[in-house]
């Protein structure tokens, strides 16, 4: 994967899906395309796994989320989300999420300052 591909977090998807403006703007900017998006399986299991979703919002994340690719956990990605929890005070999912990037080196999409910032730390340190 090259430095054109983008891991989409959980809230830029429903970001996406809401049309928010900073997402979108943010996919203008940056030209960004289906074609190079990917998304961690943690935000499969959000977006889905969310307490009382409808029929019809879990068909529109089904169909949004087909256009883009997913990244499976491997045992690099573990090791990655162990080492970033101990480090950094940090949620179990946004470490996967973050892990997910840097072991695919991809650029993180997200509204997270939190999780955005973990992530150019630990780039920073490699």
């Amino acid at each position: 994967m090259n430095g054109r591909n983008y891991l989409l977090d959980t809230n830029f998807i429903l970001g996406i899906l809401k049309s928010n403006p900073a997402v979108i703007a943010e996919i203008s900017s940056r030209s960004v395309y289906t074609s190079e998006c990917f998304y961690s399986v943690i935000t499969r299991m959000e977006l889905l796994g969310y307490h009382g979703i409808t029929a019809d919002e879990e068909c529109l994340i089904k169909e949004k989320l087909a256009h883009f690719t997913s990244c499976s956990l491997t045992s690099e990605i573990e090791e990655a989300v162990i080492n970033l929890r101990k480090k950094r005070k940090i949620k179990l999912p946004d470490a996967i999420i973050a892990a997910t990037a840097l072991c695919s080196d991809l650029k993180l999409l997200s509204l997270d300052r939190h999780l955005l910032s973990v992530v150019n730390a630990a780039r920073k340190e490699h």
